[in-house]
């Protein structure tokens, strides 16, 4: 029989926060009894989910396929009958459809049954998130009743916007908000989750439980980093960021409402720890939830292939890591070593293959057509489209998935080859600026994140963080032959991408016209690459992809 007596004073809340898999709607449906049961032996009397669980988030289109809502229906219901054993109650996160539409939903369980569903109000509609094509616009909900107390359910952005969802809450008698959120990372992302609660603390007088996902989806990681405030606006509890948890935390109610008497207070990594995790995070996720057994990259004793490997290393384990040291006629001796001593100091495979025989193979086969030209950028490309066919052919046989390399400097001005180094099933780097690598690749150096499978100590050898940058086509190349210094680059790159600054802004910021002219330029052209690049993991608030959508055809230049 289920237990359902009324609590009075005292609740204790369980908050999951998990690592669903996008629509593995049975295993994510275990996952959630496997909580409530680790709930139950907390002592907890409910158990709070993320935004869209039972599915996974964000599912885009597949909740317009009917099969996949009554997938979720029936985990939904399943999940309710286990109620009836008098334990915790649940709120869970689940597409939803009825006569009225199809909503982005919470369903409180409890007593063996559906007790109450609510819908989300507010549909984002920007960065990564469109979710206006797929769900319908849910009324403004109230409160649920769950033994004897008032909870309010929001959902994710109705906490972020201005529809005034928190306020209503609490104006129809909600004595505490508890909020399934599916909040993906970017940089500084914590502090602007706390704000947002903030506001609302402000304009509800309610304490806000704020749950969130935790694990890679494509390219977005979610973060975890649970937390709630009190109504006086203190930090209640915070969960740990990029670690799967199930915390209890104790609620009392006197004559000011509730109160967070007791609950998890995790520390916040550093910036470069948050950003080192969440690529490893989003990397782990890509492989194992995809189902390769194993990876495989090119190691130039370059910066970007050297700290790829290492959050290879480090999320999969040096035997799940293959790199491959591909050199030619160009390629020196201090890459050999650099590179050799990298794969050494993560412990991976190593292996060499020289591609003078297909580059040559090429070369001697457009003779006829080239005859009379002179050599340029097409003879650099075919280096690299010899090296992307090698490690693809690679791939193909073992089935290896090709970790990609190439970093937002770069990918922002088109310096990458199409079906060269580009090739790839995913790339951890794409949304770091070069600076960055740089910055990830010292703060590797000395220390081992959390959940690292990778040793300790220098994994990426001094020598090839110092040396100067170069892509090894040509004799005495450099990245500054064509490409100005990376601090310049990178600072302009920032304005014209994450904050769409006018040309005159950016020149003003002390960059000569001329260069922030070729670089508008050369970032507008480069669009059709990066539309055929691998996906990567979001680190920034403006990704290539989901948040920078820009046609590809593309005549406007910022000129006076």
């Amino acid at each position: 029989m289920s237990d359902t007596s009324q609590l009075n004073d005292v609740i204790r809340i369980a908050v999951a926060q998990l690592n669903p898999t996008m629509g593995d709607i049975a295993g994510n449906l275990e996952l959630a009894r496997k909580a409530r049961d680790d709930a139950a032996r907390q002592g907890a009397h409910l158990i709070l989910f993320t935004e869209l669980f039972i599915c996974g988030y964000p599912p885009e289109d597949l909740v317009l396929k009917p099969a996949f809502l009554k997938a979720c229906d029936r985990a939904l219901q399943a999940l309710a009958a286990d109620t009836a054993d008098g334990g915790p109650g649940v709120v869970v996160g689940v597409p939803r459809q009825n006569d009225d539409g199809r909503f982005n939903a919470v369903a409180l369980l409890d007593g063996g049954r559906i007790v109450a569903e609510r819908y989300k109000v507010d549909l984002p509609n920007y960065s990564e998130f469109d979710e206006k094509r797929i769900f319908d616009v849910g009324p403004m909900p109230g409160p649920v009743n769950f033994r004897g107390i008032r909870l309010g359910l929001p959902i994710c952005e109705d906490l972020w916007g201005d529809y005034g969802v928190c306020e209503t809450l609490a104006e129809t008698g909600a004595e505490l908000l508890l909020v399934a959120n599916g909040s993906p990372y970017y940089r500084e992302k914590i502090d602007v989750r706390h704000q947002v609660v903030l506001r609302q603390i402000i304009e509800s007088g309610l304490p806000i439980v704020f749950a969130n996902q935790l694990g890679g989806q494509d390219e977005l990681v979610f973060d975890g980093a649970s937390f709630a405030m009190n109504a006086d606006k203190t930090l209640a509890f915070q969960m740990s960021q990029f670690e799967e948890q199930v915390s209890v935390t104790t609620w009392r109610r006197d004559d000011d409402g509730w109160t967070c008497a007791e609950g998890p207070m995790s520390q916040i990594p550093e910036q470069e720890e948050a950003d080192y995790r969440a690529c490893m995070l989003g990397l782990r996720d890509y492989v194992n939830k995809n189902g390769f057994s194993n990876v495989v990259l090119g190691l130039s004793g370059g910066i970007d292939s050297a700290l790829c490997a290492a959050l290879a290393v480090d999320a999969l384990g040096e035997e799940r890591v293959r790199t491959v040291m591909l050199p030619y006629h160009y390629t020196s001796d201090e890459s050999f070593t650099d590179a050799e001593a990298c794969a050494r100091a993560l412990g991976c495979r190593y292996d060499t293959v020289p591609i003078e025989g297909p580059v040559e193979g090429f070369t001697d086969a457009l003779s006829a057509l080239f005859e009379g030209t002179n050599e340029g950028v097409t003879e650099e490309n075919l280096q690299s489209r010899a090296r992307g066919t090698i490690l693809m052919a690679i791939s193909n046989k073992f089935g290896s998935m090709v970790v990609t390399t190439g970093n937002k400097s770069e990918m922002s001005v088109g310096y990458a080859t199409l079906y060269g180094d580009m090739n790839g099933g995913y790339n951890p780097i794409k949304d770091l600026y070069k600076m960055q690598v740089y910055a990830l690749s010292r703060w590797r150096n000395e220390q081992v994140p959390p959940g690292a499978l990778g040793p300790s100590g220098e994994v990426i050898p001094v020598n090839i963080i110092d040396k100067a940058p170069s892509a090894e086509l040509r004799p005495d190349q450099t990245d500054q032959d064509s490409l100005p210094e990376y601090p310049v680059l990178d600072d302009i790159l920032e304005c014209l991408v994450e904050h769409e600054m006018d040309i005159d802004s950016i020149v003003a910021r002390g960059h000569p016209r001329e260069l922030v002219d070729r670089l508008e330029h050369l970032l507008y052209i480069a669009e059709y690459k990066r539309r055929q690049s691998a996906p990567g993991v979001k680190i920034t608030r403006k990704n290539f992809g989901r948040d920078r959508r820009y046609p590809i055809t593309n005549r406007f230049r910022d000129r006076n």
